[in-house]
């Protein structure tokens, strides 16, 4: 990247961490079962809730218990259940429109990230019926408070129930985007981790070090507070101690549990102090590929720790301490491959892949366009890069089979 855009993000970057004391961040309230939303119905007077979700989780009854609750408590609860795995400007779109009919004045999702950005989008649309989603793409472009949204996950991953961000993908071009605003963030959050149980072990892998990504992209990043740090490495510890746990015994609740905090402590700390380009690469993928999103993080941030090279050692060394692979004795460098080394080792030991099958060579350079636009100048990454240099992290995780 040249210098005269380089001078630029930082400055970018720089405001953005300057103003974040004073910007409207704020937690969700949160329950330990769906049970305990009967006060919040009560509290709001509901009359009728869109539940937004998928048809798997539907289809596995994770649903049951809040429709039971809401019929039990006299409350409309329609149910918009075509979101996919890459929630699309068209699942937004049918689902506001089931919203409108029913007359809802609620919002609640039960899922993994896509269904709870899905209903963050709903949000969005309905506070602006007049404005296309393309239109509130990017950083800080909505203000109006959108309805209560009750945000229930089914994985332990995205820590969406706590972050401003949703990303949606417009099938027209093959492209992943985000919106970050605070008026995003979920009303209430129910951590059960009964909803997790039925998550398949390889999901309850990818999505582990979905988390993984999002603590360790806040940590190593460039725009951290005293907060953040303490909850990434809080996430970083849990996940190290739980994930193989929860991967190999999807029974044990304490694990459950464990990795639903985990993820909840990474998406708070990468609200703060944003993420970095394994994200911006995973979202492009997922926008060009429909690979899920936890899977392209899983298998890049091994190779993007790489890249950034000896501007993270010092940081990935005090990660390696937290979680046992240092005594901080060792070289800045030998603690930081150990702790790159200990990564591929949980994607090795859960069946991560170490490479993502499908990815053309013809269509990396748009890839990396995309990847660079979201990337810069928001993300206060350790090392900056543009389109270019970001084409090698595509070329790194490229399967040796590529399509033709």
């Amino acid at each position: 990247m040249n210098r005269f855009r380089r001078g630029f993000c930082r400055t970018y970057q720089a405001a953005f961490r300057m103003a974040m004391p004073v910007l409207p961040y704020r937690e969700p309230e949160r329950f330990g079962s769906v049970a305990e939303l009967e006060t919040v119905f009560r509290r709001m007077g509901t009359k009728s809730v869109l539940l937004v979700t998928d048809p798997f989780i539907r289809k596995a009854g994770l649903t049951k218990s809040f429709e039971e609750l809401c019929a039990r408590l006299g409350i409309k609860c329609p149910v918009y259940d075509g979101t996919r795995a890459n929630p699309t400007v068209e699942n937004v779109e049918e689902a506001r429109w089931i919203y409108l009919k029913e007359k809802c004045s609620c919002l609640a999702a039960i899922g993994g990230g896509s269904a709870i950005d899905c209903a963050k989008a709903i949000g969005a649309r309905v506070v602006y019926p007049k404005r296309t989603l393309q239109q509130m793409k990017g950083t800080l472009r909505l203000f109006r408070k959108i309805p209560p949204l009750i945000a229930i996950p089914t994985t332990a991953g995205t820590g969406s129930e706590i972050t401003p961000t949703a990303v949606l993908t417009d099938e027209g071009v093959k492209h992943k985007y985000t919106m970050n605003d605070f008026v995003l963030i979920p009303s209430f959050a129910v951590h059960d981790p009964e909803m997790t149980r039925t998550l398949p072990p390889s999901l309850t892998a990818t999505t582990g070090m979905d988390a993984l990504t999002h603590a360790v992209e806040a940590y190593i990043g460039q725009s951290t507070t005293k907060e953040t740090r303490r909850l990434a490495i809080d996430a970083v510890k849990l996940i190290f101690g739980n994930v193989e746990q929860a991967y190999r015994d999807g029974n044990d609740m304490t694990a459950r549990r464990n990795m639903l905090m985990a993820s909840y402590y990474a998406g708070h700390a990468f609200s703060k102090s944003y993420v970095g380009y394994v994200h911006a690469v995973a979202h492009s993928l997922g926008g060009q590929y429909n690979i899920p999103h936890g899977l392209a993080n899983s298998v890049l941030l091994p190779h993007v720790l790489e890249a950034y090279g000896p501007a993270i050692h010092g940081k990935l060394r005090e990660l390696a301490v937290a979680v046992g692979l240092a005594d901080g004795k060792e070289s800045e460098e030998i603690a930081a491959n150990r702790f790159i080394v200990a990564i591929r080792g949980l994607n090795a030991r859960m069946g991560i892949p170490e490479t993502l099958k499908g990815i053309r060579r013809e269509d990396i350079p748009i890839m990396a366009a995309h990847a660079d636009r979201e990337g810069n100048p928001l993300y206060p990454v350790p090392v900056l890069m543009d389109a270019g240099e970001l084409e090698k992290l595509y070329e790194a995780v490229m399967d040796g089979g590529e399509e033709k």
